[in-house]
């Protein structure tokens, strides 16, 4: 009977299970902290966190991030910065992408009241592999700043190199590098560099040590051009 067929077809098709369950990608996110004291013929305190969180989806890949830092030596300030970026690449191929980035920076020890960079380019994968990549870019970005008393915008060209080494599943190495000079003043240019290691303690928890430096060839008066540090602490993935 035509009513009773369709009843068991209705019936058949809520109960049977779905072919292909749709496919989901998570942001991955982590928060770290890291604390160094020393006690003893000097007095110092360096306190840094951070927050990182990525998506990866076959066309498009986001990643956010922001950071601060603070130290002291002997009742003095000696590190006080903070920073915030974003970037969102749109892949045309499996190794090529565009991207458009926003970089923020604040150090007030470097008497830099602001520094603010956005921009597009392009980027390519020159290994992409399950534990591996590595990818370079190139474009350009609108920089805004403030350092001492002056302000100033202009435009600045942007290459980076990103590198990534999954030794195991718990353990991983990562490097990256970007130059921005002025376009039309060469000799005016930021290099940041960090390289790091990262080992996991438990399913959440994971140790971190890296070095971050920043080498800006014309500070603000009466400050030095490098900055870095180095920082180990613990960080928590969710």
């Amino acid at each position: 009977m035509p009513g009773l067929a369709q009843a068991q077809n209705a019936a058949v098709s809520r109960t049977a299970p779905a072919l292909s369950a749709e496919v989901k990608y998570p942001w991955n996110s982590s928060v770290s902290a890291g604390l160094t004291l020393t006690r003893g013929n000097t007095e110092t305190m360096l306190f840094t966190t951070d927050l990182q969180t990525d998506k990866k989806t076959p066309d498009n890949e986001y990643s956010f991030g922001g950071g601060v830092a603070y130290g002291t030596q002997d009742s003095k300030d000696t590190v006080n910065n903070y920073k915030a970026y974003g970037q969102w690449n749109h892949l045309f191929s499996d190794k090529f992408y565009g991207y458009l980035r926003a970089d923020a920076l604040r150090d007030i020890i470097a008497d830099l009241d602001y520094r603010f960079t956005i921009g597009p380019g392009v980027g390519y994968y020159f290994i992409k592999e399950a534990n591996t990549t590595l990818a370079g870019e190139a474009g350009a970005a609108q920089e805004f700043q403030r350092i001492g008393s002056k302000s100033e915008s202009f435009v600045t060209a942007r290459l980076a190199e990103r590198f990534e080494h999954k030794f195991t599943d718990r353990a991983r190495l990562w490097q990256s590098v970007e130059v921005l000079p002025q376009v039309d003043k060469l000799d005016n240019y930021v290099v940041n560099f960090e390289i790091g290691v990262e080992a996991s303690i438990s399913k959440s928890f994971s140790l971190k040590t890296y070095l971050d430096d920043s080498y800006t060839r014309i500070p603000a008066a009466g400050r030095l051009k490098n900055d870095a540090k180095l920082v180990a602490g613990i960080a928590y993935k969710f």
